[in-house]
């Protein structure tokens, strides 16, 4: 009778721990633990985080967070915290949400263009990633970096192809650089090469003239065809003569910080600067802004013509109008300036 007492109660013993470990995988592992009403809620865990920080923002969109420690302690992840952008589905259970922060570090999508400088860039990639703006900035500046890979700080910028790119949410600002240096590498294939070489241009010197081309026009189709006005240029010594370099040259002067050059006048022609390409002949030592890709072919595939002169096209703004003498191309300019004119662009 005692023994079999002693049975029941070990049988009830049993039960009860049975029940309490069954509620205990079911609130840990098999109840849904969501406390937002969106599909999906997105964590950003930055390198190094400790479980305490990770715990911080889960907060606010679990129902239960105890029951979220117990589970991470058991499967060790509160000791195995990983970077990264991570999603949470309404109706996760800690388990799921667990192997979600573990294992499922999101790509997300990173697109830039008109980033004329290295410091607007790494402002722009800043906001994407996680790397902040002033290593991202040494990064891309760093001597070392550039000169074994054959750039220098005026054709920096030239490396980096505006596009759109994936990349995890916690790259480093060297991951980055290295992988823009894969891409530029990647772009420059051997047709591309090639093209360069039969028109007597390097890499660098190849994206300086799209720059100023680029500038010029955002016209794809017409890109060609500029290029191909300071192909005849460069081919005869000529000056390139190009607006845009000389707007760049005056932005870098104080006096010009922070204002808009809506007319070059003959003082710009003056200033003492290589990117005046009115003073100096030949390619500006750099690219003057982040060309679209349209325009660095444009110049590797550059339209062959006789054409040494092109103006704004009054009548279809965005355009140009291309002349192969001096005179023809003074009669297009002066009937473009008259419309400056009459718009009261003065300066």
């Amino acid at each position: 009778m005692y023994i079999k007492k002693i049975l029941i109660a070990i049988v009830i013993i049993g039960l009860i721990v049975a029940a309490f470990f069954a509620n205990f995988v079911y609130k840990a592992m098999l109840k849904p633990n969501t406390a937002f009403n969106n599909e999906v809620a997105y964590v950003f865990i930055p390198s190094d985080s400790s479980y305490e920080e990770v715990r911080n923002q889960l907060i606010l969109l679990l129902d239960d967070i105890d029951s979220f420690d117990d589970l991470a302690e058991q499967k060790k992840y509160s000791t195995n915290i990983r970077a990264g952008k991570y999603a949470i589905k309404k109706g996760m259970t800690n388990n799921d949400i667990i192997n979600s922060i573990r294992s499922g570090n999101m790509p997300i999508k990173v697109s830039f263009n008109n980033q004329n400088t290295l410091e607007k860039l790494a402002g722009r990639i800043s906001t994407e990633i996680e790397a902040d703006s002033i290593s991202l900035l040494l990064a891309m500046k760093d001597e070392a970096f550039l000169a074994d890979n054959n750039f220098n700080k005026a054709t920096a910028l030239g490396m980096y192809l505006p596009n759109s790119y994936e990349f995890f949410w916690n790259t480093s600002a060297e991951k980055f650089r290295e992988r823009m240096l894969i891409e530029y590498k990647r772009f420059w294939n051997e047709s591309r090469i090639q093209k360069a070489n039969d028109i007597g241009l390097s890499q660098n010197q190849v994206i300086a003239l799209a720059s100023i081309v680029y500038e010029e026009s955002k016209q794809a189709s017409e890109q060609p065809r500029i290029a191909g006005v300071y192909m005849n240029r460069l081919r005869i010594g000529m000056p390139l003569q190009a607006d845009p370099t000389l707007k760049f040259a005056a932005y870098q002067l104080p006096e010009y910080k922070n204002t808009i050059i809506k007319r070059v006048l003959n003082k710009h022609k003056e200033i003492d600067s290589p990117y005046n390409t009115y003073k100096n002949r030949g390619l500006p030592p750099g690219l003057i802004a982040m060309p679209d890709i349209s325009a660095i072919d444009a110049v590797l595939n550059y339209e062959k013509h006789k054409y040494l002169y092109f103006a704004a096209d009054a009548k279809r703004l965005g355009y140009h109008k291309f002349a192969k003498t001096l005179a023809q191309h003074n009669v297009n300019a002066r009937e473009y300036h008259r419309f400056l004119s009459l718009q009261g662009i003065n300066k």
